[in-house]
């Protein structure tokens, strides 16, 4: 059985050698070529030999030619060499140039708010770049699962992480029809919720409901409602509370149209403080991809002045 030499750390600066000496026809050229001494390239040419069992040059005082068993390495070695360095050269061309694939991982609400008014103008500034985006609201792990970035609230960041702010504060809103008030009262207090018809998010099919949280004065309080309704569906919730089915509660970036134009109203705004924004986070690389690079660039240049 022959030995497997492929696992061989120092084979392939020896074959670079022997295919510079064989092109060259000399040590002295190729120790030049090589920024090395001629002897340490001839040590390197004679090891080879030993290591393959073959003679693979012919040495004469006056030249270097090739033996019929170095004729036949060459052949074989020099095109995947020169196959080996266009790839380097490419992997190279991929640090400068925006291009490949980025993946990122984003919770529903951060695609709403921070990605889709965006992500039509990047990818129109960078169309060799393809965008692979994955909207779960649950925690994902960006080394394990593949993602380049991800976007996600303060508190739902990974540890080690470069995080920048992207949207700047934001809030949550408690919000109803005008005619749903007008049937059932508008609550005082977040305790007063336990008798409305509540609609709520759940985080994927199998997932938590989603707690609603108020803070007055330095207090924090997390209240259980009436519950009309569960849903991971966002579209379905806002279209059952613009029905007057019940209260909603949710990004008010998210219910800007409706609010706007009194089909939503507000309540218990004492109660619901801004908050830190989305981020956009990804692992700390001092060789960071183009493709990355780039997308950060862009956000941050869109971004508005970070929280306090």
């Amino acid at each position: 059985m022959k030995p497997d030499v492929c696992l061989d750390p120092d084979l392939l600066p020896a074959m670079a050698a022997f295919v510079r000496v064989a092109r060259l026809g000399s040590f002295t050229a190729a120790a030049a070529a090589l920024a090395v001494s001629p002897s340490a390239v001839s040590q390197t040419i004679r090891q080879l030999e030993q290591r393959l069992g073959v003679r693979l040059l012919q040495r004469t005082t006056r030249r270097v030619g090739l033996s019929e068993a170095g004729a036949a390495l060459l052949a074989r070695v020099e095109p995947a060499l020169t196959e080996i360095g266009a790839a380097a050269d490419d992997a190279r061309q991929q640090r400068e140039m925006p291009a490949g694939t980025l993946r990122i991982t984003t919770s529903h609400s951060a695609a709403a708010t921070a990605l889709q008014p965006v992500l039509v103008e990047f990818m129109r500034l960078y169309p060799s770049i393809c965008v692979d985006v994955a909207v779960d609201d649950r925690f994902t792990d960006l080394i394990a699962e593949g993602f380049d970035a991800g976007l996600r609230l303060g508190e739902a960041l990974q540890r080690d992480m470069v995080a920048i702010p992207i949207t700047g504060p934001m809030r949550m809103v408690v919000a109803g029809t005008p005619d749903y008030f007008a049937r059932h009262g508008k609550p005082k207090l977040p305790r007063d919720l336990q008798a409305h018809a509540c609609l709520h998010y759940r985080f994927g099919p199998a997932g938590q409901v989603y707690r609603w949280e108020f803070m007055h004065a330095a207090r924090q309080a997390t209240v259980d409602t009436g519950v009309a309704l569960i849903a991971n569906d966002k579209a379905l919730l806002h279209q059952a509370a613009l029905a007057g089915l019940g209260l909603l509660y949710e990004f008010e970036a998210l219910l800007r149209a409706p609010l706007a134009s009194g089909q939503l109203v507000t309540v218990l705004d004492d109660w619901l403080p801004p908050f830190d924004g989305f981020y956009l986070y990804y692992p700390g690389r001092l060789l960071m991809p183009a493709k990355l690079r780039v997308f950060v660039d862009f956000l941050k240049a869109r971004a508005p002045l970070a929280p306090a």
